[in-house]
């Protein structure tokens, strides 16, 4: 990796490209450039025959100019720094801080490799790449721009080792709560590249992880467990209740077939995807006749006038 270093004190991994690689991008390149030109100069030629010798060389310098030292620059600018060999080989043309190339970038580069490549066949630009550390041309160094790698292999994804067998659910009570995300990536870095260490290294690398560890949960490790294993245990019990809680019931949002209420939605409608359940019919209890009062005879002339409070009396009386 390069140790570029950005105005924000940030060291960029970035792969400076190498000799071959970069040498293939600029064969593809000049192999394109070289046929566009051709193709150009045998139309000027056509079109240029009844001109005089000294308007078909000036022709001929003029398209040379544009096609072999104009085009690369501009193909550089507009592409911020991948040309079709570069595309091709997956490099790419970055400033010394890893920013992206401009203009006066791509020029002082393009008129650099006018002496560089198409004077000196590309001798020039072979022995100066080679003695640079990083691979960098005359015309990179006088630009102040590095040539990259952005296709770089996937490193292969190394699992995390099981635990001891005996250990296995020993930790579902410790809280891991308060553990940060940074310590377990620590922990899963460590346990996935611990054989590669030294033993001595490694295991004192284990025992301030798990320091770390138990002082993050406040459960210290069972008696005689070492600190690798311990780690590993933890490290699954993490896991499992991720597993848990990813595949939990409720997880999915309850999908399938629900009861009336789940079913129901805005204004009772049932929802999409889902089976309404039919009420259970409601059966009326058996109907009882009222029971019939025995009449109560009044005798009218028996019955005192009543006066409402507040009336006045209209001299009309009951027949007897």
């Amino acid at each position: 990796m390069s140790g570029l270093v950005t105005g924000d004190a940030v060291v960029l991994g970035l792969q400076p490209a190498r000799l071959p690689s970069r040498a293939l991008a600029v064969l593809i390149d000049l192999v394109v450039v070289w046929a566009v030109y051709l193709l150009i100069t045998l139309g000027l030629a056509v079109a240029t025959a009844s001109l005089d010798e000294a308007a078909v060389r000036a022709v001929s310098i003029a398209s040379f100019l544009l096609v072999l030292v104009g085009a690369p620059i501009a193909v550089e600018t507009l592409s911020h720094g991948r040309s079709l060999g570069k595309l091709a080989c997956g490099l790419r043309v970055v400033r010394d801080d890893g920013g992206p190339v401009r203009f006066r970038h791509a020029l002082v580069r393009g008129a650099m490799g006018v002496v560089e490549i198409l004077m000196t066949f590309g001798v020039v630009a072979c022995v100066s790449s080679l003695v640079s550390e990083r691979g960098r041309r005359l015309g990179d160094v006088f630009a102040g721009t590095l040539v990259v790698r952005e296709r770089i292999p996937a490193a292969r994804a190394l699992a995390v080792p099981p635990p001891p067998p005996w250990l296995v659910g020993r930790f579902t009570g410790v809280d891991l709560s308060a553990v940060p995300e940074p310590l377990w990536l620590e922990i899963r870095q460590y346990l996935t590249r611990s054989r590669e260490l030294d033993p001595v290294v490694g295991r004192r690398l284990a025992e301030r992880l798990a320091d770390e560890l138990v002082a993050r949960t406040g459960t210290p490790p069972p008696a005689g467990v070492p600190a690798d294993a311990y780690l590993a245990g933890v490290v699954a019990e993490r896991q499992a209740r991720d597993a848990r809680r990813a595949f939990a019931p409720g997880a999915g949002g309850g999908a399938g077939p629900t009861g009336v209420g789940a079913a129901a939605g805005a204004g009772g409608v049932p929802s999409m995807g889902t089976f309404p359940v039919a009420a259970p019919p409601v059966i009326a209890p058996p109907a009882v006749a009222p029971a019939v009062a025995d009449p109560v005879v009044v005798d009218p002339a028996a019955a005192d006038p009543v006066v409402e409070s507040g009336a006045r009396p209209t001299g009309f009386a009951p027949p007897a």
